[in-house]
């Protein structure tokens, strides 16, 4: 990837950019690093986007470095939010960030890349660090970002802690020592304290990059908050699946932020789409893309296959879960055993909604018992099947 796609392609902003294209073009080698709070188990394709322009700079040569908010998750970002969020505890973010290495390993090279935790040093400052940190900033910075307007506005609270937030992840640059920082565009005034700590802690710049929001399943942004996320770990064909369920005017915007469809391709695909022919087309090449990214061509082929079948052909798939059950069973305790639904709740809503199917006929009843047999196909919902054996 050349430097002036390196520098536009799923970037929103960078802050100076005329500074960062100089340094890039004398071939300086840069520490570049993205932080992720494990506010979730899972990584989505939202948290992909920076991520696979940290795989991009990797790529490129620099050291790169992937930083799990340990302990700024204790805090709790309110960046994107109109509300406090609620502080995770030490046992919530351990358990969260277990995976988080396994999963990004999907987009970035740990043999070449470091994995760290703010925690490893943000659990050391002092209340005193703490004081010298808050005196580089004055209340009227924080208070004036539009999040807290609107709360004020609202008669919302906020937190005094939450203005501790922008310290922490400031100082997280200080101590790394980074050339760069990476992250969502709702994060920038984030990146900008880590800007302002490191030019008065080391006289050093830091440059930072921003990139896009991409919206969820519903046009909403895409949070875990939200249930609107296709995550990188979601199975082939509930991922295939989710793209298709998408709204047509994200299609292009998702073929540039998460897919490596050269940018002349994707440029074609909007030309087409735009000269009027059928987005469905487009959409099924995006969703083979993505799966293929995060499992394999073949995952992301027969993903296809199977939607075909499914939804031009009214089948359904060739490959589903089996499980091994006989006699008779209300039809919640079914939906639970076969790992179709979250919870109980959900089961007896997605009945009441018509959502759920027992070989191809409604089961519209909560209360209703299911006689089992072999080869019965049950399903929730577009996507999801299991078959009893």
């Amino acid at each position: 990837m050349d430097i002036e796609q390196l520098l536009s392609r799923g970037v929103q902003d960078v802050v100076p950019k005329k500074g960062l294209m100089e340094k890039l073009r004398k071939g300086d080698k840069l520490r570049v690093y993205l932080g992720i709070d494990p506010t979730s188990t899972t990584i989505s394709l939202g948290n992909a986007v920076p991520l696979r322009k940290l795989r991009d700079f990797q790529n490129a040569g620099h050291e790169v470095i992937f930083l799990v908010g340990s302990f700024t998750a204790l805090i709790g970002d309110t960046s994107d939010k109109d509300a406090m969020r609620k502080p995770l505890t030490p046992e919530e973010i351990e358990h969260n960030f277990h995976t988080y290495k396994e999963q990004a390993s999907k987009i970035l090279d740990f043999s070449k890349a470091k994995i760290m935790y703010n925690g490893d040093w943000l659990s050391k400052l002092s209340f005193t660090n703490i004081v010298e940190l808050a005196q580089q900033f004055t209340v009227q910075q924080m208070i004036e970002r539009d999040m807290y307007q609107k709360r004020i506005q609202g008669g919302k609270p906020i937190g005094l802690h939450e203005f501790l937030y922008p310290l922490m992840q400031g100082y997280d640059s200080v101590h790394m020592e980074v050339d760069l920082e990476i992250g969502g565009n709702d994060q920038l005034f984030n990146m900008l304290a880590g800007r302002t700590l490191l030019r008065a802690y080391k006289n050093k710049e830091k440059f930072v990059m921003t990139t896009p929001l991409i919206e969820g399943l519903d046009g909403r942004k895409m949070s875990k908050s939200y249930g609107n996320t296709i995550d990188i770990m979601d199975p082939p064909g509930e991922m295939y699946g989710k793209v298709m369920s998408m709204t047509d005017d994200l299609i292009i915007k998702y073929f540039l932020l998460c897919t490596d469809v050269p940018i002349k391709e994707v440029d074609e695909v909007d030309q087409a789409l735009k000269a009027g022919e059928n987005p469905r087309d487009a959409k099924m090449r995006l969703a083979r893309e993505i799966v293929a990214l995060y499992h394999s061509k073949e995952a992301g082929d027969l993903a296809e296959q199977e939607f075909i079948n499914i939804f031009k052909k009214g089948g359904v798939p060739e490959d589903m879960p089996e499980f091994k059950l006989n006699g008779e069973r209300n039809i919640i305790d079914l939906l639970e055993l076969c790992n179709l639904v979250e919870s109980r709740a959900e089961a007896k809503r997605l009945i009441q909604q018509g959502g759920v199917k027992v070989n191809d006929k409604k089961a519209d009843d909560p209360n209703a018992i299911i006689h089992l047999e072999k080869e019965m196909v049950i399903q929730v919902g577009k996507r999801k099947f299991a078959k009893i054996i």
